[in-house]
């Protein structure tokens, strides 16, 4: 899942965070899932970061975000689809979402965002690339746009061949680059050209040290990096970052770059620093929230509580006051 992993740097930190790797390891453990799946609280808590679980929920969430002068890109949740029928019902799902938003007439300011192994990619990589065809096909007529999120290492390489292709029909097919990628520079160098739409995040997944800083000092200092890359270049930049600091560092290098609002955005997860989403917006940034929705909440719920210990407390905290 490709999303953002806001960690303020420390030098005091250490490059291993032991109960992040611990909240992922509970991410794949069966019988921890079927205790918080359980658990009468967690609906309530999953509300605060997961627009719902149908299609009707995810667009009235939209609405509300869109009227506060928002902009969304919405994930139906899943990934590592293990089979075709699986990958037809993620279509199906991403298909019925762009017709209710523009039968809402929100397709203006809400886009969709795709994860490849949700419809195919890590058993038949040409089943993805035809199912990302047809939502690219139905956002097209529906007036919005698609993004690829970006996975784990392994599918980098894929998920840049399948952007290719789509962006031969569909220029606007939006991509995802993870900061914490030793090739990231060289992936964003290669993507910032005119017309081109690239959001940057920092990157969520455990990877190892060959292919990925392990220091979240030097991940945001590829951060900026990237960040100043997309700024020169002529593509649209999305920076997707909770980072105080480097929220204000964008706005400073914007600056310096000749960025005006508009010519670029800032992301932001549902949920997570909503007034922060609001008082950009209200400078006239264009601010887009991430709005996941769907049945498949667990796993997205545990990489929140990874990413975020304050997020681990929030849940905790409720578990223990409501169950």
């Amino acid at each position: 899942m490709a999303v953002w992993l806001d960690r303020t740097p420390s030098r005091t930190v250490p490059s291993v965070n032991p109960l992040r790797s611990l909240i992922l390891a509970a991410a794949r453990n069966g019988t921890i899932r079927r205790l918080v799946a359980t658990a009468p609280v967690s609906r309530d808590v999953v509300r605060r970061f997961v627009a719902g679980e149908t299609t009707a929920e995810a667009v009235a969430v939209t609405r509300r975000l869109v009227d506060s002068g928002l902009t969304v890109t919405l994930d139906h949740l899943g990934e590592d689809t293990t089979d075709a029928a699986l990958a037809e019902q993620t279509v199906q799902a991403y298909l019925e979402l762009l017709d209710q938003l523009h039968a809402e007439g929100l397709s203006d300011r809400a886009e969709v965002s795709v994860k490849l192994s949700a419809v195919g990619q890590m058993f038949d990589e040409d089943l993805a690339l035809a199912n990302a065809k047809r939502i690219c096909a139905a956002a097209e007529a529906a007036g919005t746009t698609v993004t690829l999120d970006m996975e784990d290492h392994t599918t980098t390489d894929s998920t840049l061949r399948i952007l290719g292709e789509l962006r031969s029909t569909w220029p606007w097919v939006g991509a995802v680059l993870q900061s914490y990628l030793h090739r990231t520079l060289d992936d964003v160098t290669a993507l910032a050209t005119s017309g081109s739409r690239v959001r940057l995040c920092k990157g969520a997944y455990k990877e190892p040290e060959t292919v990925a800083f392990q220091d979240p000092i030097e991940v945001d200092k590829s951060y900026v990096r990237c960040a100043n890359a997309l700024l020169a270049g002529d593509g649209y930049p999305k920076f997707a970052t909770h980072d105080p600091r480097l929220v204000r560092i964008i706005g400073e290098r914007a600056d310096a770059h000749g960025r005006k609002p508009g010519s670029f955005e800032h992301q932001m997860l549902f949920g997570i620093r909503p007034d922060e989403q609001l008082r950009l917006a209200q400078l006239g940034h264009t601010v887009r929230v991430y709005v996941p929705y769907g049945g498949e909440w667990y796993g997205y719920l545990m990489r929140r509580m990874a990413e975020r210990p304050a997020n681990t407390a929030f849940f905790l905290r409720a578990l223990a006051s409501r169950s």
